[in-house]
């Protein structure tokens, strides 16, 4: 009997052999035995996650930073443009600068980017606001980001402004706006490339009833035909008339040819009671009047 009866310590080193087929299945199958007796998932065993082995325990899972990558990406221009409506909007175009100004305009045909960098390029290229609308569809399109819509978008404003200003003058009498006159005209023909001979056909109570360019010339030079010029006043029935041309250098200074044209014109219109107000000449900077030189 004594050889039959195995020890205790015999006993828990060497479990029957019912006893040892059970643990190979649970162990085949990823469950371990609790010492109650009751079987149980290992811990931290998941469907998705299997046990990790002891020398690689499970680590927690960080979160992902979600804010700082959206952040980070975040264009350095973000929300600039509801600033600079806001500014326009509460404070009016008196507290923006030029290329601001420009800006807001841009938005409008440039819905997602900077306009900054190209409102900036169009001064830089054409001196000024007023050049940049004054300036020719072709050249506008020479600058890097303006387009064809641009463009497009730019001289619509500048035809604003010139059918604004006419607005003011027509149907009035135009020696009492002579300001609004001056501005119309520079807005008109101050930055154009070539030379143009412009008319306002007056009335007999100097109420404008007509606003022509009659000649377009080159860069420094427009012809102009003076008994064409009497021809059209009495086809409109015209007692009076101004006279203005643009010099594309920006030096409004009166050339000998000028005051010779003029003087042509006020001989053969002076016998038909026409009378010539003034020849006014446009330069980018300004604009130099003959009667107010006593040229005429």
């Amino acid at each position: 009997m004594a050889n039959k009866i195995a020890s205790a310590d015999e006993t828990d080193l060497f479990p029957p052999a019912d006893e040892r087929l059970h643990l190979q299945i649970f162990n085949e199958a990823g469950i371990m035995q609790q010492p109650s007796g009751h079987l149980s998932v290992p811990a931290g065993a998941t469907e998705n996650h299997p046990v990790c082995s002891a020398e690689t325990p499970p680590q927690p899972e960080q979160p992902v930073k979600t804010s700082a990558r959206v952040k980070k990406n975040k264009p350095h221009y973000s929300g600039h443009r509801q600033r600079l409506r806001e500014r326009f909007n509460n404070h009016g175009d008196d507290v923006l600068a030029d290329y601001e100004l420009l800006e807001l305009l841009l938005f409008r045909t440039i819905a997602r980017a900077d306009t900054k960098p190209l409102a900036k390029a169009l001064l830089n290229r054409f001196g000024s606001f007023a050049g940049v609308l004054g300036a020719e569809p072709q050249l506008l399109r020479e600058v890097a980001g303006c387009g064809e819509a641009v463009a497009q978008d730019i001289k619509l404003l500048n035809a604003c402004a010139r059918r604004s200003g006419k607005s003011e003058i027509m149907k009035k009498d135009v020696l009492d706006s002579w300001s609004k006159v001056i501005a119309y005209c520079m807005t008109s023909m101050a930055y154009e490339n070539r030379e143009q001979f412009r008319i306002l056909f007056l009335d007999k109570k100097n109420r404008l009833i007509a606003d022509e360019i009659q000649q377009i010339g080159t860069v420094d030079h427009t012809p102009v035909y003076p008994r064409e010029v009497i021809k059209r006043a009495l086809e409109l029935s015209s007692t009076a008339l101004i006279l203005f041309h643009n010099h594309p250098s920006g030096d409004a200074t009166p050339s000998r040819a000028d005051i010779d044209m003029t003087k042509v014109i006020i001989s053969i219109a002076s016998p038909l009671n026409i009378a010539v107000h003034d020849h006014i000449i446009i330069g980018k900077a300004g604009h130099i009047s003959m009667r107010g030189l006593g040229l005429i």
